[in-house]
């Protein structure tokens, strides 16, 4: 069955550890067969995107961890197959000694996880520390993660994680059969805040509904003690959003989260006329 990553951005706070740990584990290290040391600076065998979403005041930032996908159809072993090769655990390794001179594997990786060391002449990338896995250990990098956004393991030991999870790059995980498994992927979110400006007060519990205009399917929260509300982990889409509380007539407006996350801002509810 092999080794396999879990990777769930959804507890990342950003710290870097894992970042770090890489740096410390093969930067002036020589862990022959399986890695020559890293350069210093410009490598970043695991490296965590930040992006910040959405605008102020619905903000959110979201960390995400990157690093070689350790595919079982990986597309750099297509390429030199006989400078690339998978370890029966499933850890891809570009050998350091067949793969001299092979700055095209940089650019075989759709995943950039592949760099060049110019002092050495060769490609290098995660290894998911081979050598500490031998050693009955994991990688540096799940073993410094304070928050278990960073798992390591064998396959069967995450049958359910691995059911519930995505691929970093959808549109090729067929293809590549990527080993590194994804949890709680950003995705959109759309957020706003429901207001009374004649009375000068946000309305709390005001029901809000999001329509997703493409597939119809529906979303309902309410307010909260500050007028606020937020959908999270929705689909890019254009969506609908409506507002309803008692005393006032409904209010409707439209939500683009096709290309990012919405902050629709304040939405202006009017008194229903009285009878």
């Amino acid at each position: 069955m092999g080794k396999v990553f879990i990777v769930d951005p959804a507890k990342c706070n950003g710290c870097r550890n894992c970042q770090i740990a890489c740096k410390d584990e093969h930067v002036d290290n020589d862990w022959s067969p399986w890695a020559k040391p890293q350069p210093d600076t410009g490598h970043f065998w695991l490296r965590v995107d930040e992006r910040v979403r959405g605008s102020v005041p619905k903000v959110k930032v979201s960390y995400v961890a990157r690093l070689c996908q350790h595919c079982e159809n990986a597309p750099c072993m297509v390429v030199a197959p006989e400078a690339v090769y998978r370890r029966g655990d499933g850890l891809v390794i570009v050998d350091p000694e067949k793969a001299a001179g092979r700055r095209d594997l940089v650019e075989a990786c759709p995943y950039g996880a592949i760099f060049w060391n110019e002092e050495l002449a060769i490609p290098q990338k995660c290894t998911g520390c081979a050598h500490l896995v031998d050693e009955g250990e994991v990688p540096h990098c799940v073993d410094v993660c304070p928050h278990g956004a960073l798992r390591f393991g064998d396959e069967e030991d995450f049958a359910a994680e691995i059911a519930a999870s995505e691929a970093l790059m959808p549109d090729r995980a067929a293809a590549d059969r990527p080993r590194v498994h994804y949890l709680n992927l950003p995705k959109r979110f759309v957020a706003g805040v429901v207001v009374d400006l004649e009375a000068d007060e946000v309305v709390v519990g005001a029901s809000v509904t999001l329509e997703n205009l493409g597939s119809g399917d529906v979303l309902v929260t309410k307010t909260d003690e500050f007028g606020d509300f937020w959908f999270h982990q929705v689909e890019p889409a254009a969506y609908r959003v409506y507002v309803e509380a008692e005393g006032y007539l409904t209010r409707m407006v439209d939500a683009d989260a096709v290309e990012e996350d919405r902050n629709v801002g304040p939405i202006d509810v009017f008194a229903a006329p009285q009878a």
